[in-house]
């Protein structure tokens, strides 16, 4: 083995290090800075609240339906009767015609019981960034209860936090998530992190205000 080839594998090797470490601490901040806003009582939340709920797709892959998806209209559908929540932001990916996550949330949500008056879309919800962010700069909400997986409110709180938006979450009865899913969230912490502090990333569309009216 050459020189070269060996300090590659030592260069190699811190950055590996490195990197492991960082996700580490970043997953350890994310959820210890967030874990008490996460509320497992409908009674400790706040009433007559603007609830975010986070996009995702009413499908799985193979075409089945999506736990996560119908969970979080059901928490959601529960705030309202609860009298939690009396406006729901339905933020999520609009990329094609064929492929409209606020659009299927809203069928879904009124056929739960929310009324139409209660519902406003945005769109331009690619990520969670963008989703948390728009719901301040856009639509002019401080104070927020976000719906959506436990393992996916540790950032969507983080971020809320960052950007100094008031914001709980309920844990609510969930499916389990895969190796895979738990796999991911740990890398999306980490990109969170860097993302805030250090790229200063921004949301992918901002434009005009639109405060929301109820």
């Amino acid at each position: 083995m050459n020189n070269f080839l060996r300090k590659a594998i030592r260069v190699f090797g811190w950055i590996l290090l490195f990197a492991s470490l960082f996700i580490l601490a970043s997953n350890i901040w994310v959820v210890t800075s967030t874990q008490a806003k996460i509320l497992s009582n409908f009674k400790n939340l706040p009433n007559s609240s603007v609830a975010l709920v986070l996009g995702t797709s009413n499908k799985l892959t193979d075409g089945s339906p999506n736990p996560y998806f119908f969970e979080r209209i059901i928490a959601a559908a529960k705030l309202y009767e609860e009298g939690k929540a009396i406006h729901f932001l339905l933020s999520g990916d609009n990329r094609t015609k064929y492929y409209n996550e606020p659009a299927e949330m809203r069928k879904a949500l009124l056929k739960a019981g929310v009324p139409a008056t209660a519902i406003t879309l945005d769109f331009a919800g690619l990520r969670t960034l963008d989703s948390i962010v728009r719901s301040k700069e856009i639509f002019g909400q401080n104070k927020i209860i976000i719906v959506t997986q436990p393992f996916h409110c540790y950032r969507a709180l983080f971020i809320s936090n960052f950007y100094k938006i008031d914001a709980v979450a309920l844990l609510d009865k969930t499916a389990n998530a895969s190796i895979k899913v738990n796999v991911r969230e740990w890398f999306a912490r980490a990109k969170a992190v860097l993302d805030l502090y250090v790229l200063k990333t921004m949301p992918q569309h901002l434009g005009n205000k639109q405060p929301l009216e109820f």
